[in-house]
């Protein structure tokens, strides 16, 4: 099963912070706010939504199709996703603009303050899915991950154009998006892929209740945070998989990012859905262990080690004719 991954391609500068964000914020005064937090250190790493995707899903062995925009200075990023088993022969270099770039500070509550420079993305909207489908000899599935709003929307219609299945996991984007162009980019989506505060958000922006999104999706996934992952599918029990346990909690970012990962591989594999969660929650226990998205090592030994010890013997066995990790 073929894969293309739209979405961001970028740099994290990932900072922590040894104190709460909570103890320095004055409710009264958040209309005037004004602070700087003293990073206790500095991490440069690669990151971007649709480049963490395709990284994790090259690590178990699939070869996804990377779908987004960079600038010149991608050129070493670009080896690394490579060497990784990632096409990136379908990403766009703008002549003008660099590489997207996420800067975020951790506090030791594990609350996050960002900000995202778009940079080159804003040319994604600029890429047609048709010629890449084509090259790749056709695509069973399109992940619409947070992406420059204009190209989300146009891979969105494009989907629908030319009748090819399409995952929603508008993320990050849905606090820059509206009511209307929330339910394009969902409305007709085989799979919708939410946490679960931005479920609600859906829900709040769109109008639409919790039911009648689903009756506008085939499948809807929404991650808990330490309470697991629901899949909900219209006439059948939704199905609850609960995390994996982790050794030590380093860093949350691209967490989300790594559960998708799996999830798609097992997509990709033919799994049920409850293997498909289960992957990605193995997926996401490595990355929370790790500093950076794309920063852990992963071997088919240790992955299916723990597949057993948090689902049980029955899922490694399952699981385990479809991982091919570069590493044994």
């Amino acid at each position: 099963m073929q894969i293309l991954v739209t979405g961001s391609i970028a740099s994290d500068h990932l900072m922590t912070f040894n104190g709460r964000f909570a103890d320095s914020l004055v409710v009264e005064q958040l209309d005037k706010i004004s602070l700087s937090f003293l990073a206790d250190n500095l991490e440069i790493r690669r990151g971007g939504i649709a480049a963490n995707i395709a990284f994790g899903m090259a690590n178990l062995g699939m070869r996804p199709v990377l779908v987004g925009a960079v600038g010149e200075d991608f050129i070493a990023y670009r080896s690394w996703l490579e060497r990784h088993g990632v096409d990136c022969e379908s990403v766009l270099v703008s002549a003008t603009k660099h590489t997207a770039r996420f800067v975020c500070t951790t506090d030791k509550d594990m609350a996050q303050i960002a900000t995202f420079y778009a940079g080159a993305m804003s040319e994604a909207r600029m890429i047609e899915l048709g010629p890449i489908a084509s090259r790749v000899g056709g695509a069973d599935y399109v992940l619409i991950g947070a992406n420059d709003p204009q190209a989300m929307l146009r891979h969105t219609r494009e989907c629908r154009t030319r009748r090819i299945p399409f995952i929603a996991d508008p993320s990050q984007q849905l606090a820059f998006s509206d009511g209307p162009q929330i339910r394009e980019m969902i409305e007709g989506a085989s799979y919708l892929i939410t946490n679960e505060y931005e479920a609600r958000l859906t829900e709040q922006k769109t109008g639409w209740s919790r039911e009648e999104i689903a009756a506008r999706v085939e499948h809807r996934v929404t991650t808990h945070g330490k309470d697991g992952v629901s899949i909900e599918t219209p006439g059948e029990e939704t199905i609850h998989v609960g995390v994996a346990a982790v050794d030590r909690l380093a860093d949350p970012t691209g967490v989300g990012d790594a559960f998708r990962a799996g999830f798609l591989s097992g997509l990709a594999a033919g799994l049920g859905h409850r293997r498909c969660a289960e992957m990605g929650s193995v997926l996401a226990a490595h990355v929370i262990e790790t500093v950076g998205t794309q920063e852990y090592e992963l071997s088919k030994r240790s992955f299916l080690t723990r597949l057993a010890d948090a689902y049980g013997e029955d899922s490694a066995r399952e699981i385990a004719p479809h991982l091919k990790c570069p590493r044994p």
